[in-house]
């Protein structure tokens, strides 16, 4: 089965220069980066000359590429000496031997890592690695800059620190000195080169770890250098079909096309399959890989001017963590709904340390309450960074000593990372037989969403790269850093990443013998689902610049979509609402309408077109509605209507433990809206202030209603014009109809009789493959 180079290419023709000044690894030296954009620098003698290039730019001859053979040949033999030791102790003799690593890591050097840095031999280690890998400018390496063919070596910052401080130890020892010496030798130790080299030696020791199955650090490197090798020499590929024959033993590999299931055609499939889904919720759990660091949405907190992770976009007024457990919780709503009984799903989350991302998000399940679920139902695994290289040799990228630019390694590496951390066996333990893994979108990634915890348990524990799907390096996206001087610097790089897709690359059904008979679809353990796109995903992975027209992959286009689909949604409910035309029309100008409607109102669609019946929504209007028991009937809208229910899903009780939990369908907000016209004036759409994808808007008038606790909004054949705000206090009914002068208000207490199920709900009933709704009033 013939496989794609799994690599990116940047085709860049201006090249940022990097501020790295060690010299190649391998045999073709490069040239100086120049100084800047239209400067070169010559030699003559020894006298550096900076002279005006009159040709451009892109018409320079390419630097020679480097031979990447010799590298990899070396550290593949390494690997294996290393593959072949049982203890640390044999693993540092291998690795010393090594002639970068003897280099480097002179007496003295040793001297003060073991002594005075007092570092452990598994630390030792970990620098060796680095070391060994050809990256010892990481640490400060002896380093030269190459001019012309003239080259001026110095020593680098890490070896200047330690050869100073192995001279004054030498002079204190000799001279029999004391304090004064010994506090500066202190002092220097306990700078923020230390701080900084004791979290470079925690990126390493997690690096080591997880990749242990190609190799630990030195299988990275030769990965990174195999798959750029693999993108330079032609017909040189990767035999990925011989290594997955070899992984499950087989002799004979055939591809088969699974079952494919088309829920847009197959109307009838789709509701069984929905109906199955909720039907199975209390057997899954629920995995959101929630570590990219977004680079390219740009996202920054405009109190602290801290760089936001993925997870805290805010979208649609709320993080994108928040929106997944809203989702999740309307399913666990519509369970509650059909079968009378309680079911809260176990959460695992895999996190990063890029720009504090474990941090901020534990920090906002906390100041949510743990979204009232209760904070045993949360586990939270890192994922570890990896260090980001250089597309032209493979180096890594540096912002100054001891700090290598450091990313995320993929949403792939969510499988093995979950197995090593025990998170199987965590929802094993909560009564769980597989999961769903959500994708940081914005609507359920819908395909290859749900696994079998026996297929990923058996892929993950596997000692070989088959446990790391889908390994690229994307240098298609340049790297973007500051270096220690605060430069700013633009290269064309990448790192180890692993595709959460790939997964099922590594699913096989095995036979003893060739089935010349062929194979029927139905017995693959393999199946495709298709749907229309913006009703499966609508990515945003990059923010739109100013007067841009392009809209994919950004969150104003993926608003557009989600208005596409209330459009969608809303029509087939008699309800006369305008069409969201092509991306172009709105590129000067906000979407036609905002709409934004709580998952729990379904979330299937044939659920929600029970609760809207009739009635039109004018082209700038908004409607927001965060309440699960609803009723349209024949509502005009012109202007903004937004209702919000305190109370949503259901009421918080505190357990045993003192911990909030979320009691479903138990004194819920409610609102019925029957034969309403709603006019004001709505949003300011010419307001430059305007955020429409995340709903922070400048308004004019609207129409807002408040519920706390179980209150209840009722209004019947009324015109509502103008600016109102009805805010309902816990435990009463606002009724508004038309009176003799106008409005007839009624606020009066709900009945005891209904304080927990209200005056009416919603009666959910299955009838076949389908979902009928039933209004019961009290």
């Amino acid at each position: 089965m013939a496989r794609a180079t799994p690599i990116l290419h940047q085709n860049n023709l201006l090249l940022t220069p990097r501020t790295r000044t060690s010299h190649s690894l391998f045999n073709s030296p490069k040239p100086p980066p120049p100084l800047s954009p239209t400067l070169t620098s010559v030699s003559l003698s020894h006298h550096r000359v900076t002279r005006v290039s009159t040709a451009p730019l892109e018409h320079a001859p390419p630097s020679p590429s480097p031979d990447f053979r010799p590298e990899i040949s070396r550290l593949k033999s390494l690997r294996s000496t290393l593959s072949r030791s049982k203890t640390l102790t044999d693993k540092l003799r291998a690795i010393h031997a090594d002639s970068r690593v003897k280099r480097f890591f002179t007496v003295g050097v040793s001297r003060v890592l073991n002594d005075y840095l007092k570092l452990g031999d598994y630390e030792l280690f970990l620098l060796k690695c680095v070391v060994a890998a050809g990256q010892e400018h990481v640490l400060g390496s002896i380093s030269e800059s190459v001019v012309e063919g003239d080259f001026e070596s110095a020593r680098g910052l890490l070896k200047s620190a330690l050869y100073g401080l192995v001279e004054m130890i030498e002079k204190w020892d000799v001279e029999g000195g004391g304090g004064v010496v010994g506090g500066r030798v202190e002092e220097e130790v306990e700078g923020k080169e230390v701080g900084a080299l004791r979290k470079l030696l925690k990126t390493l020791g997690e690096m080591e770890r997880f990749y242990d199955c190609i190799g630990g650090i030195i299988g990275y490197q030769i990965a990174v250098l195999e798959l750029l090798a693999q993108s330079r020499y032609e017909g040189h590929t990767i035999n990925w079909s011989k290594h997955l024959n070899e992984s499950k033993g087989c002799q004979l590999l055939e591809v088969h096309p699974p079952r494919v299931l088309d829920l847009s055609e197959d109307t009838e499939y789709a509701s069984q399959a929905a109906l199955w889904g909720i039907e199975g919720l209390p057997d899954l759990g629920e995995i959101y890989p929630l570590g990219g660091s977004a680079d390219r949405l740009g996202l920054v907190d405009p109190h602290t001017g801290e760089c936001l992770p993925a997870a805290m976009l805010p979208y649609c007024g709320r993080t994108l963590l928040e929106g997944l457990i809203r989702d999740l919780q309307a399913r666990e709503f519509l369970y509650f709904k059909l079968y009378g009984k309680q079911c809260v799903t176990p959460v695992a989350i895999m996190t990063s340390s890029a720009k504090n991302n474990h941090e901020r998000i534990t920090s906002l399940c906390e100041r949510l309450g743990w979204f009232g679920r209760g904070r045993s139902l949360f586990q939270f695994f890192e994922q570890p960074l990896v260090p980001a290289v250089g597309a032209e040799d493979g180096q890594w990228l540096v912002t100054r000593q001891f700090m290598p630019v450091c990313k995320p390694g993929g949403h792939g590496v969510i499988w093995k990372l979950a197995y090593d951390r025990g998170i199987f066996q965590w929802f094993y333990d909560h009564g769980r037989k597989g999961a769903t893994v959500r994708q940081v979108r914005f609507d359920p990634l819908g395909i290859g969403g749900d696994w079998s915890a026996p297929w990923k348990e058996l892929i993950a524990s596997r000692e070989s790269e088959t446990s790391l799907p889908g390994m690229v390096l994307n240098t298609k996206k340049p790297i973007t850093y500051v270096d220690q001087f605060g430069i700013q610097h633009r290269v064309p790089g990448g790192r180890l990443e692993c595709t959460m897709q790939n997964i099922a690359d590594n699913f096989f059904n095995a036979h003893s013998s060739r089935r010349c008979e062929g194979v029927e679809a139905d017995n693959l353990d393999t199946f495709i689902v298709y749907n229309e796109r913006r009703k499966v995903t609508s990515s945003a992975k990059k923010k739109r610049r100013y007067g841009d027209k392009s809209f994919p992959q950004t969150p104003d286009g993926s608003l557009l979509d989600i208005m596409r689909n209330a459009y969608d949604l809303l029509s087939h409910c008699q309800i006369e609402i305008p069409k969201i035309e092509g991306n172009d029309k709105y590129a000067d100008s906000g979407p036609p309408y905002l709409i934004f409607l709580h998952p729990a109102l379904g979330p299937l669609w044939e659920v929600t077109r029970q609760k809207f019946v009739g009635g039109s929504i004018a082209e700038g209007s908004e409607l927001q509605v965060e309440v699960a028991e609803f009723l349209w009937r024949d509502v005009q809208l012109d202007g903004s209507l937004i209702v919000v229910a305190e109370n949503i899903l259901g009421s918080t009780t505190m357990d045993e433990n003192g911990d909030p939990k979320l009691q479903y369908g138990r004194r819920c907000g409610r609102c019925k809206l029957q034969n309403v016209k709603v006019l004001n004036e709505g949003i300011d759409w010419t307001s430059g202030h305007n955020t429409y994808w995340k709903h922070d808007v400048q308004r004019f008038e609207l129409l807002k209603v408040i519920l706390h606790g179980n209150a209840e909004f009722e209004a019947t054949d009324v015109i509502l014009q103008g600016n109102h705000v009805f805010e309902v206090p816990n435990g009463y009914k606002l009724k508004i109809t038309s009176g003799n002068s106008g409005l007839d208000v009624q606020l009066n207490p709900i009945e005891e009789k209904s304080m927990d199920t209200g005056s009416w709900f919603w009666n959910y009933k299955i009838n076949g493959t389908h979902i009928q709704l039933e209004l019961v009033e009290l």
